[in-house]
């Protein structure tokens, strides 16, 4: 299977884990020994600047930590617009990028444009992604850098609707089918 790196998993109507209802998750990385990913609709109550001081000055004041997925809640992965596309540990896609562990978080500052910060991320070992897609618990959608930031509440449905076709009446449907 092609790599899905850079690209955007939608959670179907059919994943019912709380972890990923309606999560719209960003794949970094995506190889033969498995997949890693951030999801980009979950921001906690808990601001950066409480969470991770020594981030503080690469995020908005007020910006929240990200629950990044169910795996190692308490990792913290940071993904960045560069403008130095050196500086970044790896590229995801085009300008977005992460940052690399042993970063000082003044040279990120000026190597970046907007910065994201994520407690824990989603993990997939060999395979397992692959069997998810064939279920199918996944929509597959083209990432856009908005989309990594997009402060809006709905992140999934505007990407569904982005998606068109049988995608934009699914962006429709109610968090609660009950409800329809």
């Amino acid at each position: 299977m092609r790599s899905l790196r850079g690209r955007l998993l939608l959670a179907s109507p059919a994943l019912l884990d709380p972890n990923f209802r309606r999560a719209v998750v960003l794949i970094v990385e995506h190889d033969d020994e498995g997949a890693v990913g951030l999801v980009l609709n979950r921001p906690s109550e808990t601001d950066v600047s409480e969470a991770v001081p020594a981030l503080s000055d690469l995020v908005e004041p007020g910006s929240p930590v990200s629950v990044g997925g169910p795996v190692q809640p308490t990792a913290v992965c940071v993904l960045a617009e560069w403008d130095d596309r050196d500086a970044a540990g790896s590229i995801v896609f085009e300008d977005i990028g992460l940052m690399p562990a042993e970063s000082d978080p003044a040279q990120v500052a000026t190597a970046t444009r907007r910065v994201r910060v994520f407690a824990g991320y989603a993990g997939w070992s060999a395979g397992q992604l692959e069997d998810e897609l064939d279920e199918p618990s996944w929509i597959v959608a083209r990432a856009q850098v908005e989309d990594v930031f997009d402060p809006t509440a709905d992140l999934w449905a505007s990407v569904l609707r982005r998606k068109g076709g049988q995608f934009t009446l699914l962006a429709t449907m109610p968090e609660d089918p009950s409800l329809n």
